[in-house]
Protein backbone atom coordinates (compact mmCIF):
# COMPACT_ATOMS: atom_id res chain seq x y z
CA UNK A 1 0.00 0.00 0.00
CA UNK A 2 1.20 3.48 -0.73
CA UNK A 3 1.81 5.71 2.28
CA UNK A 4 -0.12 8.98 2.46
CA UNK A 5 2.23 11.87 3.19
CA UNK A 6 0.63 15.28 3.11
CA UNK A 7 3.34 17.38 4.77
CA UNK A 8 4.40 19.45 1.76
CA UNK A 9 5.02 22.75 3.54
CA UNK A 10 8.34 24.61 3.51
CA UNK A 11 7.35 26.94 6.35
CA UNK A 12 4.56 27.54 8.82
CA UNK A 13 1.37 29.52 8.23
CA UNK A 14 -0.22 31.73 10.86
CA UNK A 15 -3.95 31.10 11.06
CA UNK A 16 -6.15 33.20 8.80
CA UNK A 17 -9.01 33.07 11.26
CA UNK A 18 -7.65 32.76 14.79
CA UNK A 19 -5.14 35.63 14.97
CA UNK A 20 -5.39 39.22 16.19
CA UNK A 21 -6.45 41.74 13.60
CA UNK A 22 -2.97 43.22 13.41
CA UNK A 23 -1.54 39.99 12.02
CA UNK A 24 -4.12 39.53 9.24
CA UNK A 25 -1.98 41.28 6.61
CA UNK A 26 1.04 39.06 7.33
CA UNK A 27 -1.03 35.89 7.08
CA UNK A 28 -2.74 37.00 3.88
CA UNK A 29 0.66 37.80 2.43
CA UNK A 30 1.86 34.24 3.09
CA UNK A 31 -1.16 32.77 1.31
CA UNK A 32 -0.85 35.29 -1.52
CA UNK A 33 2.64 33.98 -2.22
CA UNK A 34 1.22 30.51 -2.76
CA UNK A 35 -1.85 31.42 -4.80
CA UNK A 36 -1.68 31.08 -8.59
CA UNK A 37 -3.97 32.36 -11.32
CA UNK A 38 -4.36 29.87 -14.19
CA UNK A 39 -5.30 31.00 -17.71
CA UNK A 40 -6.25 28.16 -20.03
CA UNK A 41 -6.74 27.96 -23.79
CA UNK A 42 -8.71 24.80 -24.49
CA UNK A 43 -10.26 23.00 -27.41
CA UNK A 44 -13.75 21.50 -27.03
CA UNK A 45 -14.16 18.05 -28.55
CA UNK A 46 -16.56 17.86 -31.52
CA UNK A 47 -18.52 14.61 -31.67
CA UNK A 48 -20.68 15.78 -34.59
CA UNK A 49 -17.60 16.28 -36.77
CA UNK A 50 -14.84 14.34 -34.97
CA UNK A 51 -12.37 14.91 -37.82
CA UNK A 52 -12.35 18.60 -36.84
CA UNK A 53 -10.04 19.78 -34.04
CA UNK A 54 -12.85 21.51 -32.11
CA UNK A 55 -13.82 24.96 -30.88
CA UNK A 56 -11.27 27.14 -29.07
CA UNK A 57 -12.21 28.44 -25.62
CA UNK A 58 -10.58 30.41 -22.82
CA UNK A 59 -11.09 30.21 -19.07
CA UNK A 60 -9.56 31.26 -15.77
CA UNK A 61 -9.07 29.23 -12.60
CA UNK A 62 -7.03 29.17 -9.42
CA UNK A 63 -4.36 26.95 -7.95
CA UNK A 64 -1.81 26.93 -5.16
CA UNK A 65 1.74 25.79 -4.67
CA UNK A 66 2.24 22.53 -2.74
CA UNK A 67 5.97 21.92 -3.26
CA UNK A 68 9.03 23.56 -4.76
CA UNK A 69 7.87 22.72 -8.31
CA UNK A 70 4.19 21.73 -8.15
CA UNK A 71 0.83 23.51 -8.29
CA UNK A 72 -2.44 21.86 -7.25
CA UNK A 73 -5.72 22.74 -8.99
CA UNK A 74 -8.92 21.15 -10.29
CA UNK A 75 -8.91 18.82 -13.26
CA UNK A 76 -11.79 20.77 -14.79
CA UNK A 77 -9.68 23.94 -14.78
CA UNK A 78 -7.17 22.40 -17.21
CA UNK A 79 -9.26 19.79 -19.05
CA UNK A 80 -8.82 19.74 -22.83
CA UNK A 81 -6.11 22.38 -22.42
CA UNK A 82 -3.90 23.24 -25.37
CA UNK A 83 -1.92 25.99 -23.66
CA UNK A 84 -1.69 27.00 -20.00
CA UNK A 85 -0.36 30.24 -18.54
CA UNK A 86 0.08 30.93 -14.82
CA UNK A 87 0.85 34.16 -13.01
CA UNK A 88 1.26 35.40 -9.46
CA UNK A 89 -0.15 38.38 -7.63
CA UNK A 90 2.41 41.17 -7.88
CA UNK A 91 4.37 39.64 -10.78
CA UNK A 92 3.44 40.95 -14.25
CA UNK A 93 5.22 38.12 -16.06
CA UNK A 94 3.22 35.24 -17.55
CA UNK A 95 4.71 31.74 -17.30
CA UNK A 96 3.92 28.72 -19.46
CA UNK A 97 2.75 25.73 -17.41
CA UNK A 98 1.99 22.10 -18.18
CA UNK A 99 -0.03 19.28 -16.63
CA UNK A 100 2.00 16.68 -14.75
CA UNK A 101 -0.89 14.55 -13.48
CA UNK A 102 -4.65 14.76 -13.90
CA UNK A 103 -7.45 12.75 -12.25
CA UNK A 104 -10.85 13.37 -13.81
CA UNK A 105 -12.54 10.96 -11.38
CA UNK A 106 -11.72 13.19 -8.38
CA UNK A 107 -11.33 16.52 -10.24
CA UNK A 108 -7.73 17.20 -9.26
CA UNK A 109 -4.58 18.00 -11.23
CA UNK A 110 -0.96 18.89 -10.59
CA UNK A 111 0.83 21.42 -12.81
CA UNK A 112 4.42 22.52 -13.05
CA UNK A 113 6.32 25.45 -14.56
CA UNK A 114 9.60 24.65 -16.27
CA UNK A 115 10.99 28.13 -15.65
CA UNK A 116 12.43 27.93 -12.10
CA UNK A 117 12.11 31.71 -11.75
CA UNK A 118 8.36 31.28 -11.24
CA UNK A 119 8.80 29.58 -7.87
CA UNK A 120 11.25 32.13 -6.47
CA UNK A 121 9.70 33.91 -3.51
CA UNK A 122 6.69 31.57 -3.28
CA UNK A 123 5.36 29.53 -0.37
CA UNK A 124 4.07 25.96 -0.17
CA UNK A 125 0.91 25.34 1.83
CA UNK A 126 0.39 22.56 4.37
CA UNK A 127 -2.68 20.33 4.52
CA UNK A 128 -4.91 19.96 7.56
CA UNK A 129 -7.71 17.61 8.69
CA UNK A 130 -11.38 17.59 7.79
CA UNK A 131 -12.91 20.68 9.45
CA UNK A 132 -15.63 20.32 12.04
CA UNK A 133 -19.27 21.09 11.27
CA UNK A 134 -20.21 24.72 11.95
CA UNK A 135 -16.55 25.79 11.90
CA UNK A 136 -15.39 28.68 9.72
CA UNK A 137 -13.23 28.31 6.61
CA UNK A 138 -11.77 30.81 4.14
CA UNK A 139 -11.76 30.32 0.36
CA UNK A 140 -9.00 32.04 -1.63
CA UNK A 141 -8.87 32.44 -5.39
CA UNK A 142 -9.49 34.58 -8.44
CA UNK A 143 -13.30 34.55 -8.94
CA UNK A 144 -15.09 36.22 -11.87
CA UNK A 145 -11.86 36.82 -13.76
CA UNK A 146 -10.29 39.13 -11.15
CA UNK A 147 -6.55 39.75 -11.17
CA UNK A 148 -6.06 40.12 -7.40
CA UNK A 149 -6.59 37.55 -4.66
CA UNK A 150 -10.14 37.30 -3.32
CA UNK A 151 -10.93 35.97 0.17
CA UNK A 152 -14.40 34.83 1.26
CA UNK A 153 -15.48 33.16 4.48
CA UNK A 154 -18.06 30.46 5.05
CA UNK A 155 -19.28 27.92 7.56
CA UNK A 156 -18.96 24.14 7.10
CA UNK A 157 -22.56 22.94 6.85
CA UNK A 158 -22.31 19.35 5.60
CA UNK A 159 -19.82 16.50 5.12
CA UNK A 160 -21.12 13.78 2.81
CA UNK A 161 -20.61 11.64 -0.27
CA UNK A 162 -21.63 13.53 -3.38
CA UNK A 163 -21.28 13.12 -7.14
CA UNK A 164 -18.45 15.18 -8.57
CA UNK A 165 -19.90 17.14 -11.47
CA UNK A 166 -16.71 17.02 -13.55
CA UNK A 167 -16.97 13.30 -14.32
CA UNK A 168 -20.71 13.09 -13.66
CA UNK A 169 -20.16 9.54 -12.38
CA UNK A 170 -17.77 9.40 -9.45
CA UNK A 171 -18.90 10.11 -5.90
CA UNK A 172 -16.42 11.02 -3.17
CA UNK A 173 -16.34 12.76 0.16
CA UNK A 174 -17.41 16.40 -0.22
CA UNK A 175 -17.66 19.33 2.15
CA UNK A 176 -20.41 21.91 1.75
CA UNK A 177 -19.84 25.48 2.85
CA UNK A 178 -22.05 28.57 2.75
CA UNK A 179 -19.46 30.63 0.87
CA UNK A 180 -20.11 31.15 -2.83
CA UNK A 181 -17.77 29.29 -5.19
CA UNK A 182 -17.76 31.37 -8.37
CA UNK A 183 -16.10 30.78 -11.77
CA UNK A 184 -12.40 31.40 -11.23
CA UNK A 185 -12.48 30.16 -7.61
CA UNK A 186 -12.11 26.58 -8.82
CA UNK A 187 -8.80 25.06 -7.79
CA UNK A 188 -8.12 27.56 -5.04
CA UNK A 189 -7.34 26.57 -1.44
CA UNK A 190 -9.91 26.57 1.35
CA UNK A 191 -8.11 27.41 4.58
CA UNK A 192 -8.62 26.84 8.29
CA UNK A 193 -6.13 27.49 11.09
CA UNK A 194 -3.45 28.28 8.55
CA UNK A 195 -3.76 25.00 6.69
CA UNK A 196 -5.49 23.84 3.51
CA UNK A 197 -8.59 21.81 4.38
CA UNK A 198 -9.99 21.59 0.85
CA UNK A 199 -9.91 22.63 -2.79
CA UNK A 200 -12.84 24.71 -4.06
CA UNK A 201 -14.44 22.96 -7.01
CA UNK A 202 -18.18 23.46 -7.56
CA UNK A 203 -21.11 25.49 -6.33
CA UNK A 204 -24.73 26.51 -6.76
CA UNK A 205 -26.40 29.88 -6.91
CA UNK A 206 -29.60 31.55 -8.02
CA UNK A 207 -32.72 29.38 -8.13
CA UNK A 208 -30.84 26.18 -7.17
CA UNK A 209 -29.27 27.37 -3.93
CA UNK A 210 -28.06 30.59 -2.36
CA UNK A 211 -24.32 30.93 -1.69
CA UNK A 212 -23.66 27.20 -1.54
CA UNK A 213 -20.20 25.96 -2.40
CA UNK A 214 -18.34 22.67 -2.24
CA UNK A 215 -14.75 21.73 -1.65
CA UNK A 216 -12.72 18.56 -2.10
CA UNK A 217 -11.51 17.53 1.39
CA UNK A 218 -8.00 16.45 2.30
CA UNK A 219 -8.62 12.65 2.37
CA UNK A 220 -9.44 12.83 -1.36
CA UNK A 221 -6.52 15.19 -2.02
CA UNK A 222 -4.18 12.97 -0.02
CA UNK A 223 -5.19 9.86 -1.93
CA UNK A 224 -4.58 11.61 -5.26
CA UNK A 225 -1.14 12.88 -4.22
CA UNK A 226 -0.19 9.47 -2.86
CA UNK A 227 -1.38 7.73 -6.05
CA UNK A 228 0.87 9.85 -8.28
CA UNK A 229 4.04 9.40 -6.23
CA UNK A 230 5.15 6.63 -8.60
CA UNK A 231 4.57 9.11 -11.51
CA UNK A 232 1.39 7.38 -12.71
CA UNK A 233 -2.23 7.79 -11.68
CA UNK A 234 -4.01 4.45 -11.26
CA UNK A 235 -7.42 5.78 -10.22
CA UNK A 236 -10.01 4.47 -7.80
CA UNK A 237 -10.94 0.88 -7.06
CA UNK A 238 -14.54 -0.30 -7.47
CA UNK A 239 -16.18 -2.52 -4.86
CA UNK A 240 -19.21 -3.19 -7.09
CA UNK A 241 -21.73 -3.74 -4.30
CA UNK A 242 -25.19 -2.25 -3.85
CA UNK A 243 -26.82 -2.51 -0.44
CA UNK A 244 -30.00 -1.59 1.41
CA UNK A 245 -30.32 -0.11 4.88
CA UNK A 246 -31.72 -2.17 7.75
CA UNK A 247 -33.61 0.54 9.60
CA UNK A 248 -36.89 -1.38 9.36
CA UNK A 249 -37.32 -3.65 12.43
CA UNK A 250 -39.66 -5.95 10.52
CA UNK A 251 -37.08 -6.41 7.77
CA UNK A 252 -34.44 -7.18 10.39
CA UNK A 253 -36.73 -9.77 11.96
CA UNK A 254 -37.38 -11.34 8.56
CA UNK A 255 -33.61 -11.72 8.10
CA UNK A 256 -33.40 -13.22 11.63
CA UNK A 257 -30.93 -10.57 12.75
CA UNK A 258 -30.23 -9.90 16.41
CA UNK A 259 -31.54 -6.67 17.87
CA UNK A 260 -29.21 -3.73 17.45
CA UNK A 261 -28.48 -0.72 15.27
CA UNK A 262 -25.96 -2.27 12.90
CA UNK A 263 -25.71 -3.83 9.47
CA UNK A 264 -26.80 -3.36 5.88
CA UNK A 265 -27.93 -6.07 3.46
CA UNK A 266 -26.26 -6.65 0.07
CA UNK A 267 -28.72 -6.46 -2.82
CA UNK A 268 -26.42 -6.71 -5.85
CA UNK A 269 -22.82 -7.81 -6.47
CA UNK A 270 -21.70 -6.69 -9.93
CA UNK A 271 -19.40 -9.03 -11.84
CA UNK A 272 -17.30 -6.07 -12.97
CA UNK A 273 -16.50 -5.09 -9.38
CA UNK A 274 -13.98 -6.35 -6.82
CA UNK A 275 -16.45 -8.12 -4.52
CA UNK A 276 -17.81 -10.58 -7.10
CA UNK A 277 -17.21 -14.14 -5.92
CA UNK A 278 -16.53 -12.99 -2.34
CA UNK A 279 -19.73 -11.30 -1.22
CA UNK A 280 -23.23 -12.48 -2.19
CA UNK A 281 -26.70 -10.91 -2.37
CA UNK A 282 -28.34 -11.39 1.02
CA UNK A 283 -25.12 -11.00 2.99
CA UNK A 284 -25.48 -8.64 5.94
CA UNK A 285 -22.41 -6.40 6.30
CA UNK A 286 -21.67 -5.78 9.97
CA UNK A 287 -18.27 -4.09 9.81
CA UNK A 288 -15.64 -2.93 7.32
CA UNK A 289 -11.97 -3.00 8.32
CA UNK A 290 -13.08 -3.14 11.94
CA UNK A 291 -15.45 -0.16 11.72
CA UNK A 292 -19.00 -1.15 12.80
CA UNK A 293 -21.56 -0.40 10.08
CA UNK A 294 -24.73 1.31 11.26
CA UNK A 295 -28.08 0.31 9.79
CA UNK A 296 -28.04 3.38 7.54
CA UNK A 297 -24.71 2.38 5.95
CA UNK A 298 -22.59 4.89 7.86
CA UNK A 299 -19.49 4.37 9.99
CA UNK A 300 -17.31 6.41 12.32
CA UNK A 301 -13.84 7.07 10.90
CA UNK A 302 -11.43 9.74 12.00
CA UNK A 303 -14.08 11.15 14.28
CA UNK A 304 -16.44 11.74 11.34
CA UNK A 305 -19.75 10.03 10.50
CA UNK A 306 -19.43 8.97 6.85
CA UNK A 307 -20.69 6.30 4.46
CA UNK A 308 -18.95 2.92 4.60
CA UNK A 309 -17.56 3.50 1.08
CA UNK A 310 -15.07 5.96 2.58
CA UNK A 311 -12.93 3.00 3.72
CA UNK A 312 -12.74 1.68 0.15
CA UNK A 313 -12.14 5.23 -1.17
CA UNK A 314 -8.84 5.42 0.67
CA UNK A 315 -7.56 2.11 -0.73
CA UNK A 316 -5.44 1.44 -3.80
CA UNK A 317 -5.26 -1.25 -6.47
CA UNK A 318 -4.09 -4.49 -4.87
CA UNK A 319 -5.18 -3.56 -1.34
CA UNK A 320 -7.79 -5.58 0.55
CA UNK A 321 -10.82 -4.62 2.59
CA UNK A 322 -12.12 -6.89 5.36
CA UNK A 323 -15.85 -7.40 6.00
CA UNK A 324 -17.55 -9.04 8.95
CA UNK A 325 -20.78 -10.51 7.58
CA UNK A 326 -23.75 -12.69 8.41
CA UNK A 327 -24.58 -15.29 5.77
CA UNK A 328 -27.28 -17.91 6.36
CA UNK A 329 -27.33 -17.00 10.07
CA UNK A 330 -23.58 -17.63 10.34
CA UNK A 331 -21.08 -14.90 11.21
CA UNK A 332 -18.12 -14.90 8.81
CA UNK A 333 -15.16 -12.77 7.75
CA UNK A 334 -14.41 -12.08 4.10
CA UNK A 335 -11.47 -10.24 2.53
CA UNK A 336 -12.06 -8.49 -0.80
CA UNK A 337 -8.99 -7.81 -3.02
CA UNK A 338 -9.57 -4.43 -4.65
CA UNK A 339 -9.24 -3.49 -8.31
CA UNK A 340 -10.66 -1.04 -10.81
CA UNK A 341 -13.59 -1.74 -13.11
CA UNK A 342 -13.12 -0.38 -16.64
CA UNK A 343 -16.73 -0.97 -17.87
CA UNK A 344 -17.98 1.84 -15.60
CA UNK A 345 -15.97 4.36 -17.64
CA UNK A 346 -18.72 4.41 -20.28
CA UNK A 347 -20.86 6.47 -17.86
CA UNK A 348 -18.25 9.17 -17.17
CA UNK A 349 -17.59 12.37 -19.08
CA UNK A 350 -14.42 12.04 -21.13
CA UNK A 351 -11.70 14.67 -21.49
CA UNK A 352 -8.30 15.19 -23.07
CA UNK A 353 -8.89 12.55 -25.74
CA UNK A 354 -9.80 13.06 -29.37
CA UNK A 355 -13.10 11.31 -30.24
CA UNK A 356 -12.59 7.99 -31.99
CA UNK A 357 -14.54 7.42 -35.21
CA UNK A 358 -14.68 5.65 -38.54
CA UNK A 359 -16.28 7.40 -41.52
CA UNK A 360 -17.12 4.92 -44.27
CA UNK A 361 -19.21 5.75 -47.33
CA UNK A 362 -20.60 8.74 -45.44
CA UNK A 363 -21.62 6.56 -42.48
CA UNK A 364 -20.19 7.88 -39.20
CA UNK A 365 -19.50 5.15 -36.65
CA UNK A 366 -18.52 5.98 -33.06
CA UNK A 367 -18.24 4.09 -29.75
CA UNK A 368 -21.16 4.61 -27.38
CA UNK A 369 -20.24 6.88 -24.47
CA UNK A 370 -21.60 9.56 -22.17
CA UNK A 371 -20.04 12.21 -24.40
CA UNK A 372 -21.68 10.80 -27.53
CA UNK A 373 -25.17 10.60 -26.01
CA UNK A 374 -24.84 14.12 -24.61
CA UNK A 375 -23.52 15.63 -27.84
CA UNK A 376 -26.42 14.24 -29.88
CA UNK A 377 -29.00 14.63 -27.08
CA UNK A 378 -29.92 11.09 -28.02
CA UNK A 379 -33.21 9.66 -26.76
CA UNK A 380 -33.27 6.46 -28.84
CA UNK A 381 -34.76 3.78 -26.55
CA UNK A 382 -32.66 0.85 -27.78
CA UNK A 383 -29.44 2.85 -27.57
CA UNK A 384 -30.18 4.12 -24.08
CA UNK A 385 -31.14 0.62 -22.95
CA UNK A 386 -27.77 -0.79 -24.03
CA UNK A 387 -26.03 2.17 -22.41
CA UNK A 388 -27.83 1.97 -19.07
CA UNK A 389 -27.51 -1.84 -18.85
CA UNK A 390 -23.91 -1.99 -20.09
CA UNK A 391 -22.54 -3.08 -16.70
CA UNK A 392 -25.52 -4.65 -14.95
CA UNK A 393 -26.36 -6.94 -17.90
CA UNK A 394 -22.68 -7.56 -18.69
CA UNK A 395 -23.07 -6.30 -22.23
CA UNK A 396 -19.37 -5.43 -22.12
CA UNK A 397 -18.48 -9.11 -22.34
CA UNK A 398 -19.71 -9.44 -25.95
CA UNK A 399 -19.29 -5.78 -26.84
CA UNK A 400 -16.40 -4.09 -25.00
CA UNK A 401 -17.34 -1.14 -27.19
CA UNK A 402 -20.83 -0.61 -28.58
CA UNK A 403 -20.36 0.83 -32.06
CA UNK A 404 -23.11 3.22 -33.13
CA UNK A 405 -24.07 4.59 -36.53
CA UNK A 406 -24.29 8.10 -35.10
CA UNK A 407 -24.83 10.18 -38.27
CA UNK A 408 -24.85 10.08 -42.07
CA UNK A 409 -23.21 12.47 -44.51
CA UNK A 410 -25.65 12.13 -47.37
CA UNK A 411 -24.55 10.70 -50.68
CA UNK A 412 -26.24 8.50 -53.30
CA UNK A 413 -24.39 5.49 -51.85
CA UNK A 414 -26.10 5.75 -48.44
CA UNK A 415 -29.60 7.12 -49.09
CA UNK A 416 -31.13 3.76 -48.07
CA UNK A 417 -29.53 3.93 -44.59
CA UNK A 418 -31.39 6.87 -43.02
CA UNK A 419 -33.65 4.70 -40.88
CA UNK A 420 -30.64 2.97 -39.30
CA UNK A 421 -29.16 6.05 -37.61
CA UNK A 422 -28.58 5.18 -33.91
CA UNK A 423 -28.45 1.47 -34.71
CA UNK A 424 -25.56 -0.54 -33.25
CA UNK A 425 -23.20 -2.66 -35.33
CA UNK A 426 -23.31 -6.41 -34.80
CA UNK A 427 -21.17 -7.85 -37.61
CA UNK A 428 -19.60 -7.10 -41.00
CA UNK A 429 -19.50 -9.87 -43.58
CA UNK A 430 -20.07 -12.47 -40.88
CA UNK A 431 -17.34 -11.15 -38.53
CA UNK A 432 -18.48 -10.02 -35.08
CA UNK A 433 -17.64 -6.41 -34.28
CA UNK A 434 -16.59 -5.91 -30.65
CA UNK A 435 -14.58 -2.69 -30.96
CA UNK A 436 -14.12 0.23 -33.32
CA UNK A 437 -10.79 -1.26 -34.34
CA UNK A 438 -12.63 -4.43 -35.43
CA UNK A 439 -14.87 -2.29 -37.62
CA UNK A 440 -11.95 -0.41 -39.18
CA UNK A 441 -10.21 -3.72 -39.95
CA UNK A 442 -13.39 -5.15 -41.51
CA UNK A 443 -13.69 -2.16 -43.85
CA UNK A 444 -9.99 -2.45 -44.80
CA UNK A 445 -10.47 -5.97 -46.17
CA UNK A 446 -12.05 -4.64 -49.39
CA UNK A 447 -14.47 -7.45 -50.33
CA UNK A 448 -16.67 -7.01 -53.41
CA UNK A 449 -19.61 -6.29 -51.14
CA UNK A 450 -20.00 -5.11 -47.54
CA UNK A 451 -22.90 -6.52 -45.51
CA UNK A 452 -23.24 -4.67 -42.20
CA UNK A 453 -25.71 -6.22 -39.77
CA UNK A 454 -27.07 -4.11 -36.92
CA UNK A 455 -28.14 -5.34 -33.48
CA UNK A 456 -31.88 -6.03 -33.38
CA UNK A 457 -32.44 -4.91 -36.98
CA UNK A 458 -33.57 -7.30 -39.67
CA UNK A 459 -32.42 -4.98 -42.44
CA UNK A 460 -28.63 -4.90 -43.05
CA UNK A 461 -26.62 -2.20 -44.79
CA UNK A 462 -25.32 -3.51 -48.11
CA UNK A 463 -22.64 -1.55 -49.99
CA UNK A 464 -20.78 -2.43 -53.21
CA UNK A 465 -17.01 -1.89 -53.12
CA UNK A 466 -16.82 0.02 -56.41
CA UNK A 467 -19.62 2.37 -55.32
CA UNK A 468 -17.95 2.94 -51.94
CA UNK A 469 -14.60 3.88 -53.52
CA UNK A 470 -16.27 6.47 -55.75
CA UNK A 471 -18.36 7.83 -52.88
CA UNK A 472 -15.43 8.16 -50.48
CA UNK A 473 -13.65 10.74 -52.66
CA UNK A 474 -16.84 12.67 -53.39
CA UNK A 475 -17.79 12.81 -49.70
CA UNK A 476 -14.33 13.99 -48.63
CA UNK A 477 -14.42 16.85 -51.11
CA UNK A 478 -18.07 17.78 -50.54
CA UNK A 479 -17.86 17.93 -46.74
CA UNK A 480 -14.23 18.97 -46.32
CA UNK A 481 -13.20 15.76 -44.56
CA UNK A 482 -9.54 15.81 -43.56
CA UNK A 483 -9.47 12.33 -42.00
CA UNK A 484 -11.73 9.31 -42.42
CA UNK A 485 -10.91 7.64 -39.13
CA UNK A 486 -9.22 7.97 -35.79
CA UNK A 487 -8.85 4.72 -33.87
CA UNK A 488 -6.52 4.34 -30.89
Amino acid sequence: MKNIKLNLIRGSIISLLMVPLGYARLDAEFVRKSLVRILVTSQTLDYHAPWNPGRIGRSVGSGFIISETQILTNAHVVSNAKFIIVDKDGDPKKYAARVLHIAHDCDLAVLTVDDPAFFIGTNSLEFGPIPELHSTVTACGYPIGGQRMSVTRGVVSRVEFRTYSHSGLDSHLTIQIDAAINPGNSGGPVMQDGKVVGVAFQGYSGSVAQNTGYMIPTPVIGRFLDDIRDTTYDGYVELGVNYHNLLNPSYRARLKLPEGPGGVVVTTVLKAGSAYGVLEPGDVLLSIDGHPINADGHIRIGGKYVQLEEVVERKFHGDEVKFEIIRNNEKLERNVPLKGAWPFAIFARDYDRKPEFVLFAGLLFQPLSHNLLTAYKNTDLDLNHYYSRFVSDEIYRDHPEIIVLSAILRDPVNTHCEDLVNAMVDEVNGRKIKTLKDLANAFDRKPDRYVIKMIGKGKPIVLELNEVEIAQNNIKQRYGIVSEQFVE
